[in-house]
């Protein structure tokens, strides 16, 4: 009696599973699709942008290995005069790399713009000879392809704040769903189990039993790289997926490092027009290997952010920002105040820095980029094969019906 009832249980519980999976499906079915397939598009931005910008990214200065590099200040000038903008220069990416060109950057966030167009009154990217001031080319980053593509995947062009939302709500459902179909894809006995891990389609012709087996066993072998991806994903929408991925991976901490009370100290007269290059300068000399560093040219800006301290964010790797070093200095005096590098970062810090990479499939290059193509690919397929699941029974309920 008593495996009767365990029997009936678990009947009804796959039962419940099922319809949720289904009405969810349906709710949420094309907006898996669009995210998935707009992920997919985002996957090879680097690639794609590092062929079609190759000859900017080189200034090629002739024997630049004698020459001396402009200073940053004198650079934003010029950068300034060239590419006249309403707002100032925001940061500058500096390559370690003699023979790559810096990267100026004009960005400004309206953080009560309704839309995405609104939101970045300006998002410019200046290609620039560091030894004569030259702007290679400017690219407008608001308008151009990738970009736009990663703003609908995140928000659907809407404010990023609460846009946010409206793409997090579903993936969350999502996530829901990609569990819910291993509980349903879970063979009752052996010989369902034959059918469920790969195709078995030698004496099959209906198209019906072919798209549900496709739902099927593509669900179960995408699900363990969809979960990830879902799950970096949604650590952009909610605080609170944050919180849990830094708390599992840092061995139960709750509290994540603050270094915000280390302040510049120095007198304003210390600053001079050579502080950057002081401070850009000991960055190359602690990290000679390193891929490049990011200089915050210290305006002010609409969206009214805070900087409690002048902090450098260093990348070491051209294919990934997982790997980074995090330098704090004395805005004034061009001193270094603190130095966390990777090696002195929790396990929890380590996750939190690799999430976009993991997200992206950037972590390990090429070959996870590939799979995070091929998963996000599937996964649009599965809200498709889902659909026509569902549209065929109900077909078959209908023309029994009238039968």
């Amino acid at each position: 009696m008593t495996k009767k009832k365990d029997k009936k249980q678990k009947s009804k519980f796959k039962k419940l599973i099922g319809k949720l999976h289904l009405w969810f499906g349906l709710l949420i079915g094309s907006i898996v699709f669009f995210i998935s397939i707009t992920g997919a598009l985002y996957v090879f931005k680097d690639e794609i942008e590092g062929v079609q910008r190759k000859e900017y990214i080189y200034h090629n200065e002739p024997d630049y290995q004698n020459k001396e590099k402009l200073t940053i200040k004198t650079l934003e000038r010029l950068v300034e005069q060239q590419v006249p903008e309403k707002y100032p220069i925001h940061w500058a990416n500096i390559p370690i790399d003699h023979a790559l060109s810096y990267q100026f950057y004009y960005y400004e966030r309206n953080e009560h713009a309704w839309n995405y167009f609104d939101e970045y009154p300006v998002y410019k990217l200046a290609y620039v000879n560091p030894y004569n001031g030259k702007v290679l080319q400017v690219y407008d980053e608001k308008n151009g392809f990738f970009n736009i593509v990663k703003m609908l995947h995140w928000s659907f062009l809407l404010n990023s704040d609460w846009g946010k939302w409206v793409t997090g709500i579903p993936v969350l459902i999502f996530v829901f769903m990609l569990i819910s179909g291993i509980i349903l894809w879970w063979p009752k006995n052996k010989a369902a189990r034959k059918q469920r891990f790969w195709f078995k389609w030698k004496n099959i012709k209906s198209w019906k039993r072919k798209n549900y087996d496709m739902h099927n066993i593509i669900g179960f072998y995408t699900s363990f790289f969809a979960l990830i991806f879902s799950i970096t994903g949604l650590f952009y929408a909610f605080f609170f997926i944050q919180a849990i991925i830094y708390v599992v991976f840092s061995g139960g901490n709750t509290q994540y490092p603050d270094f915000s009370y280390i302040k510049t100290t120095a007198p304003e007269e210390l600053r001079t027009e050579t502080t950057l290059d002081k401070i850009a300068q000991k960055v190359e000399e602690l990290y000679p290997d390193a891929y490049m560093f990011a200089l915050d040219l210290g305006h002010e800006h609409i969206d009214d952010h805070e900087h409690p301290n002048f902090e450098v964010y260093v990348r070491h790797l051209s294919y990934s920002y997982h790997k980074n070093s995090n330098l704090i200095f004395d805005k004034n005096s061009g001193e270094l105040l603190h130095t966390r590098n990777p090696e002195n970062k929790d396990f929890g810090e380590k996750m939190i820095s690799a999430n976009y990479d993991i997200h992206v499939g950037s972590i390990f290059g090429l070959p996870t980029k590939i799979i995070a193509f091929i998963v996000s690919l599937l996964c649009a397929s599965l809200p498709v094969t889902g659909f026509m699941i569902w549209y065929g029974r109900k077909k078959k309920v209908k023309s029994s019906t009238y039968n």
